[in-house]
């Protein structure tokens, strides 16, 4: 590994995906959303920075700094990662009958393009690092018919990332949605 990578301690591979199908709403994916469980190890260390540039380092550009929307949202033209630097967070991802996920410092999560993400309740110091793969755009869609009508087409041309944004090359998401 490189060196600015190991500013943040990488942890062992505790990766859980969830299937979020398609709910007549949100088109969500057949890719499954990965929920990273403490990606790096959390102490000593900045974890924004951390975050940034272990995402920089593998080609998942773009990053900024806020918190997670409190209305449900997708993004019909690119893949994002959330990688939580501060705080807790209680996000509904896939839609009122998808997953309903409890993230903390530390942990990160992998949101394929389409997949709806809502923050139902946070802490006040909540701190989120997103970014996305070769500095790509995002979109922002809501639940309008209209929307998911373009949306839909616009996610068919969405690219695989060839990297994992915490592991690299080999990691879980190169595994996971190798199609």
């Amino acid at each position: 590994m490189e060196d600015s990578i190991n500013a943040v301690p990488i942890v062992p591979e505790r990766v859980t995906p969830y299937k979020l199908p398609d709910d007549g709403t949100f088109p969500n994916s057949l890719l499954p959303l990965l929920a990273y469980q403490t990606a790096v190890e959390v102490g000593g260390t900045d974890l924004a920075i951390g975050f940034e540039t272990l995402f920089a380092a593998h080609g998942w550009e773009g990053s900024w700094r806020n918190g997670i929307y409190a209305f449900r949202h997708y993004h019909s033209n690119v893949h994002e990662v959330l990688g939580i630097a501060s705080g807790h967070a209680h996000v509904e991802f896939g839609g009122p009958r998808g997953e309903a996920l409890e993230l903390k410092t530390g942990d990160a999560v992998v949101i394929p393009a389409g997949v709806s993400h809502f923050n139902l309740g946070s802490s006040n110091d909540l701190l989120v690092i997103g970014a996305y793969p070769e500095g790509e755009s995002p979109d922002l869609c809501r639940d309008s018919a209209a929307e998911r009508d373009m949306a839909l087409a616009r996610q068919q041309q969405v690219p695989m990332p060839s990297t994992d944004p915490v592991y690299g090359g080999a990691g879980p998401l190169v595994r996971a949605w190798s199609r």
